[in-house]
């Protein structure tokens, strides 16, 4: 492998996009709030160390168990901010720094970067937790570590896998500042429409407060810093102040005092003093939507199209942010068509894992904003083809026939796999257009 092709895998460089329509920072942004982006943004670009010795890799933290050695890692296509890039950074990082890693059956060098999790443990409880893909056994920075990575190929043959590619970050300040009420307000709206589709949306809630959640494919995380730090921990292994010990602890394995990363007493600026959490929350927070491709014709026919067929029930073309106490996110609208609920997708989207009021065939319906942009499309990234990932909406069981009723209770008290999908309905409307409605569409969806 080239150094070329190598520093690409690593960096996942935003040169890949071809004229790029996000990655900004939001308008009307302070000079205090542009300070704390483009700090921000140098955090989320850093890559991860086990101990900080690494040429190229100042970050410390990273093991014992991860998957990707930064965030840009993922979140890197069509801009900085996005999703997953055109090449896998995970064979670079496999074998990184001396690591003796071996990629798992289901990356490709082209395809997504995807997560693993367990649908269930080894005595049949619910699992649903991330297995991490790389761990630091053989690191020229932690000699002492000897783990393994997990049996993937074991858990393939038990069908006890479902995978995960990371969802775009772009706009996502101004998703966290829709208030409560707004989403709401929009599930309840339309309410025949709805029902005559076969639409039962509802929303993820925290446990502890009660608010609804909207971030992650099954809208199971309340807030960006909650999200930053989660991923910290999950992904890259770096404890935090918000997950402040590792998660494999094994013997050897933990080779820094915890968490490794904290607020920056000793800094001289406010924007030194942050942890990388509260960075990569700076980031996100500010980090603009993407435009929209200027209108034509067609793409005026795709509207309709999208609001005459159905979609638009779930996508919700706009919200807006409360009265918050940053100016360039209050009361702004937010065009992110999505309603920021959980639906039943049946046995074809099913990944069987619970997270919150999120059942094992329910996910949050994706915001779209920027969906022409993407390279993979739907939570696992099973296709880069739009029309694909709209007829994979609908799907019904192998022993189910169109209209039966959902599966029985689970025993752990979360509805089963349903035997079809609330989209069936709308997806049979989208089906009926003619080849030139479905064209429009498409470029509609392309456009956004």
């Amino acid at each position: 492998m080239t150094k070329t092709l190598l520093a690409l895998l690593v960096l996942c460089s935003p040169a890949f996009a071809q004229t790029p329509r996000a990655g900004g920072p939001l308008r009307d942004l302070t000079s205090d709030d542009l300070a704390f982006f483009n700090a921000g943004r140098q955090r989320f670009i850093e890559v991860s160390s086990v101990r900080g010795e690494e040429p190229g890799a100042a970050g410390i933290g990273l093991g014992p168990r991860f998957n990707l050695n930064s965030c840009a890692a993922c979140h890197s296509y069509p801009a900085l901010g996005g999703s997953t890039p055109p090449l896998n950074p995970s064979f670079a990082v496999a074998t990184r720094f001396g690591a003796l890693n071996k990629v798992p059956y289901f990356l490709n060098l082209h395809g997504p970067i995807r997560e693993a999790r367990f649908k269930f443990k080894p005595d049949g409880t619910r699992d649903g937790g991330v297995h991490n893909i790389f761990v630091i056994t053989g690191r020229d920075d932690a000699e002492s570590c000897n783990i393994k990575q997990p049996d993937f190929g074991r858990e393939a043959k038990r069908d006890n896998i479902s995978f995960r590619i990371p969802t775009p970050l772009f706009g996502t300040g101004l998703i966290e500042k829709i208030p409560d009420s707004t989403i709401l307000a929009y599930k309840n709206s339309k309410y025949w429409e709805k029902w005559a589709l076969g639409i039962h949306g509802h929303e993820n809630r925290n446990g502890n407060d009660g608010t609804i959640t909207r971030f992650g494919w099954k809208a199971q995380n309340k807030s960006l810093e909650i999200f930053a730090g989660e991923a910290y921990s999950v992904e890259q292994g770096v404890s935090n102040k918000l997950f402040p010990n590792k998660r494999d602890e094994t013997p050897g394995c933990v080779l820094n005092p915890q968490p490794e990363d904290h607020t920056n007493s000793n800094a001289s600026t406010p924007t030194g003093a942050m942890s990388d959490v509260e960075g990569f929350t700076q980031f996100m927070q500010f980090l603009a939507p993407p435009q929209p491709a200027p209108k034509t014709d067609s793409i005026r026919r795709g509207a309709a199209h999208f609001a005459q067929v159905g979609c638009a029930l779930c996508h919700t073309p706009s919200m807006k942010t409360g009265d918050v106490s940053i100016a360039a996110l209050c009361k702004q609208p937010v065009n992110l068509y999505s309603d920021l609920l959980v639906h039943r997708m049946g046995p074809g989207l099913a990944d069987n894992i619970v997270q919150g009021a999120a059942g094992p065939d329910e996910f949050r319906t994706a915001p779209l904003w920027g969906v022409g942009q993407r390279l993979f499309l739907l939570h696992d990234g099973r296709t880069s083809d739009l029309a694909t990932a709209i007829q994979e909406h609908s799907s019904v069981g192998k022993h189910c026939r169109r209209g039966d009723t959902p599966a029985s209770e689970a025993l752990d008290g979360h509805g089963g796999i349903g035997c079809t999908s609330e989209a069936d309905a709308v997806i049979e409307k989208y089906n009926a257009l003619p080849a030139s409605g479905k064209g429009d569409m498409l470029n509609f969806l392309k456009a956004l």
